[in-house]
């Protein structure tokens, strides 16, 4: 699945509310509930999703710029090929299968259990559809990682990961929880998808009645989002943290600042969670539409670029072919008629 736009039937983030994120953050812990936005996708999709991040207050966690929850609801998805830049596009699924196609050659069914990772680099396209004709039950995460300069200019990829890493979760009461290492690194134990920054995204379970804790990298930053159930986390007794603590619920994203060596979270009736985190990102980035880049003029010229290739005669350097598609395509939004400006971190 993609980022989509939450103004019109193209992919990507809302043309108005183009922003250039930087890398300043907070100094050490933070215990701050965010309110996720409800957004009505148009089109024949009918779609609804709750979006955590970007928060105008907080543009990125680490190297996460983005993260949407679709559903869980019954919906028929059908998003035409759009293009990517300067990105990795992280698919997380819970309920449905939906079939992705990209301009690298990849045709898969993604579905619950297995990482969906596309690594747009220069450029990529891809489409997704529901698999079959008729309105079903999805309900995923999709989330983004800004590129850094190191990689954003290289080749794109696509891999596929149906076997990942568990960690225990150790209980302070109750029985223990799991966490399945999505991407990057929980507690020494790493993803085998590729990364590029110093990063962390991890599947939490918390059982019924339990309390677990969580450990974290003191030197990144952390959030987190309630996928299913109601959970309390607090800061370690022996952390800097001990004496604030949060309630989270599926309709807020919890940020937990730097410092933290690790977090409690308790649950009475069990939940599941989904911790995103990393290094504090080493650019500022520009976001537009489906783009990350990192100046107004790079954005200008992967949309000139992309519309440049909406016949199906043209050639296709920049962004390529989608597999078994022909001139179906989502059409670049107008760029608004100032430049994108630099909107940084307030917290």
């Amino acid at each position: 699945m993609t980022r989509l736009d939450e103004a019109s039937t193209a992919g990507g983030l809302d043309p108005a509310a183009a922003q250039i994120a930087g890398p300043a953050g907070s100094s050490g812990p933070r215990t701050l509930i965010l309110e996720s936005r409800e957004v009505p996708l148009g089109g024949v999709r009918a779609m609804v999703v709750h979006r955590s991040l970007p928060q105008r207050e907080l543009p990125l966690v680490g190297a996460w710029c983005f993260l949407d929850r679709f559903g869980p609801q019954a919906t028929r998805m059908r998003v035409e090929p759009h293009p990517h830049i300067g990105l990795q596009t992280v698919t997380w699924p819970y309920a449905g299968d939906v079939r992705h196609r990209d301009s690298v050659g990849s045709d898969v069914v993604v579905r619950r259990g297995a990482l969906n990772l596309m690594t747009s680099g220069a450029g990529i396209a891809h489409s997704e559809y529901s698999v079959g004709e008729e309105a079903a039950p999805l309900d995923a995460l999709q989330l983004w990682v800004a590129l850094p300069e190191s990689r954003r200019h290289g080749p794109p990829a696509f891999e596929q990961h149906a076997v990942l890493p568990e960690v225990a979760l150790t209980a302070i009461a109750g029985a223990d929880g799991t966490a399945t290492v999505v991407l990057g690194e929980l507690a020494g134990t790493s993803s085998p998808a590729s990364t590029y920054t110093p990063i962390v995204g991890a599947e939490l379970r918390i059982p019924p009645g339990a309390t677990v804790r969580v450990p974290l990298h003191p030197a990144w930053e952390h959030a987190l989002i309630s996928v299913e159930g109601e959970a309390e986390i607090s800061g370690s007794a022996a952390g800097p943290d001990s004496a604030s603590s949060a309630a989270l619920d599926t309709s807020h994203l919890l940020y937990l600042g730097l410092a933290r060596e690790d977090v409690l979270i308790a649950s009475p009736s069990g939940a599941t969670l989904f911790l995103i985190g990393g290094e504090p990102f080493e650019d500022d980035i520009v976001m537009w539409w489906n783009f990350v880049g990192r100046s107004h003029e790079e954005i200008v010229e992967a949309r000139d670029a992309w519309e440049a290739e909406a016949s199906i005669g043209s050639p296709a350097d920049r962004f390529g072919r989608v597999v078994d598609h022909g001139a179906e395509r989502i059409p670049a939004p107008p760029l608004p008629a100032v430049r994108l400006t630099r909107r940084r971190r307030r917290l």
